[in-house]
Formats: C-alpha cells, structure tokens, sequence
C-alpha cells in the first residue's frame, strides 16, 4: 500500500512524502525495483537518485543502494513533485543578485517585489522567467522533480519579502534539499520589524490554514481544525516602544507562516495589508505622529520582512553552507527613522 502527503506548504507542493509497507510474503528484491514497481510515472534514475540523496528510508532509517527489501519494511521516500505538462515559460532577461553559484546549486537575493514563479496574474516578469534566461541552453532541471513553471525551485519567500533563496540545478539536489527542508533541518531566519512590543523571546505554536471568508488569507487555528502545524521561535534585537525589531527562525515552512503569527499575537508585520499592519496599531491618534507613520509607510511601500539568512548540508560535498544577507536599504531606513523618533519623544520628556 502506498499512501503520500504533501509537503510544506511554504515549497508550495514542491515534494511529496510516500510510505509504504513490504507484504508479508514480499520476495527479496532491490530497494530501487521494489520502489519502481510500486510508484507510477517514476524513473528508475529518479528513484536511485532519491536514494543517494538519503531520501529514501527503511524502517526509519537510511539504506545503501544494493539494500534488498524484506517482509514488512516500513519505506518511506520523499520525492519532488512531477512536472506540470504543458507549461511553458517564456526566458526574460533581468538582474540576478546571486550569492553563490557551483555546479549543483545556486544561492540568490530575490529582491522585495519580485515573484517568484509564474502564476494565475503573474506569467511573466518572475524570478523563474528570469533563471531561464540565465541558464540558456545549459537548461536548468526540467527532469521530474523540477515542475516546468518552477524549474530547480525547493522552496519561495513571498512577492514582497526580500532575502535568500537556494536553487537546486541537478534532480540530485534538489532531492537532497528537499529532503533537508521536508525534516525541518534547513536553517532559515528571518528579521521583521511588527508592531508592539512583544515578549523579549517566544514561540508561536499553532495551526494555520486558508482563512474561509478569505481564500487569499491564511488563518491561525489554536487546534487542528483546518489547518497544518506551524512553529515560529523569536527574540527581539531591539525595542522602539510603538514597534519592534525581531529575528525569527523557523520550524516548519507554512504559507505567510511570521505574518498570521505574529498578526494573530496582536504584533503585525509592519505596513503588512494583508494582516493588518498598515494602520497604526500602537500609539496615539495625533495629526503629527499620524503624518510621521504614514511617511514610514512611504519609506517602506511592503510588508517589513526579510529572509537573512539560510544555511543547509550541500549535496555533493555533505559541508554546511551558511549565508547571510544585510537588510535591504527600505527597511534600513525605516529603521533609523523609528530610532530617530523615539530618541526624539525621549529627549522631549527628559528637558
């Protein structure tokens, strides 16, 4: 028997998860037949590949290639999802800010307004349509694992969040990074600046799930009711008293995962019209500080969040890869602008 879920929804489906269970009187075969005799419209070389990476399991834990299945294995395989047929999309050339790039993969900063691949508004003008280009007749991996729309994409931060993306350029990486984030040992971490001033660290544990009068919307639900787990940590680097400077480093990988908790907390994302931090939500309601929030907003046109950094165990040399990115100039300075303000507000109290 054969049963599969998705993965995180923050890869969007980009992979799934499969298990299955040897029969009782399943004869001595090769992992790689048993697997192929049992998934549909999956190569042989897609499945060895899966097991190289250590993508593949039995009995909770990894095999070597020649592994011969036995009666009753538990085998687990995560694999990224088949490709869509019939897409197609158009190479556009465009400034790739890549951070590093070798033979397997690729580390880029997707700046804050970009998509990232091709959607139901967006056909063109997205950051896949601009990796087609790069890569030209080098072709990054349209083979099974790599969806045509989204070719070598393992997972995506939103339009309007700028920061770190890794793009895998073989089937074998990508099954290697996608096993990595399906396990959650993927480090990313974000910076955000939200309203309030929450508690100095914490953890937002809860389910989120598409909001039912909103479909663009994800809801936060404090039991499973329509919803996946979702687990944010954070600490506040600084305190401007009206909003304050977080780091986040993330669990799991949901859809607008920081954004629907800290919203949910009360602590909005600023300038966040999604989730309600594009009001003033801390504060008073006076003409001038009104004026000074609004041109905050004006510095900052989008939601302040910022992957800065992701590290991960590179493929092919097994080494840990770190990167780290400063934060983009907008919300620099709408930071030095808050700084400015309430160093001001202190000064007029203290004369």
């Amino acid at each position: 028997m054969v049963s599969s879920t998705n993965g995180n929804a923050d890869s969007d489906m980009l992979y799934e998860h499969f298990n299955m269970v040897a029969d009782p009187g399943q004869s001595p075969i090769r992992i790689d037949k048993f697997l192929l005799d049992r998934m549909t419209n999956v190569s042989r070389n897609r499945i060895q590949n899966a097991i190289r990476a250590g993508s593949v399991t039995v009995n909770a834990k990894s095999i070597k290639p020649n592994y011969k299945i036995r009666p009753g294995d538990h085998v687990v395989i995560i694999l990224p999802h088949q490709p869509n047929p019939g897409s197609d999309v158009k190479p556009e050339k465009m400034e790739l800010d890549i951070r590093y790039e070798d033979d397997h993969l690729m580390v880029i900063h997707k700046p804050a307004g970009l998509v990232v691949h091709p959607g139901i508004s967006n056909y063109s003008g997205t950051l896949v349509n601009g990796l087609k280009y790069y890569f030209d007749d080098q072709v990054l991996p349209t083979m099974k694992g790599n969806t045509l729309d989204r070719p070598g994409l393992v997972h995506r931060i939103d339009k309007n969040t700028s920061g770190l993306l890794v793009i895998a350029k073989t089937e074998f990486a990508m099954t290697h990074l996608a096993r990595q984030f399906f396990n959650h040992s993927i480090h990313r971490e974000y910076v955000a600046l939200v309203w309030g001033e929450p508690e100095q660290e914490g953890v937002f544990d809860l389910y989120l799930g598409r909001d039912p009068r909103d479909r663009l919307k994800i809801k936060a639900f404090d039991e499973n009711e329509a919803g996946k787990r979702a687990v944010t940590h954070y600490q506040v680097i600084k305190s401007f008293y009206y909003v304050s400077l977080v780091r986040c480093w993330l669990e799991t990988g949901r859809t607008h995962q920081i954004r629907v908790h800290f919203s949910h907390a009360g602590f909005p994302v600023f300038n966040d019209e999604r989730y309600g931090g594009d009001r003033i939500v801390k504060g008073t309601v006076f003409t001038k500080y009104k004026q000074f929030v609004q041109n905050c907003f004006k510095l900052i046109p989008r939601h302040a969040l910022h992957a800065k950094t992701l590290s991960f165990i590179h493929p092919a040399t097994k080494k840990k890869m770190v990167f780290d990115s400063d934060l983009p100039e907008d919300m620099q300075a709408v930071l030095e602008k808050w700084d400015n303000y309430v160093t001001h507000q202190k000064d007029k109290m203290n004369r």
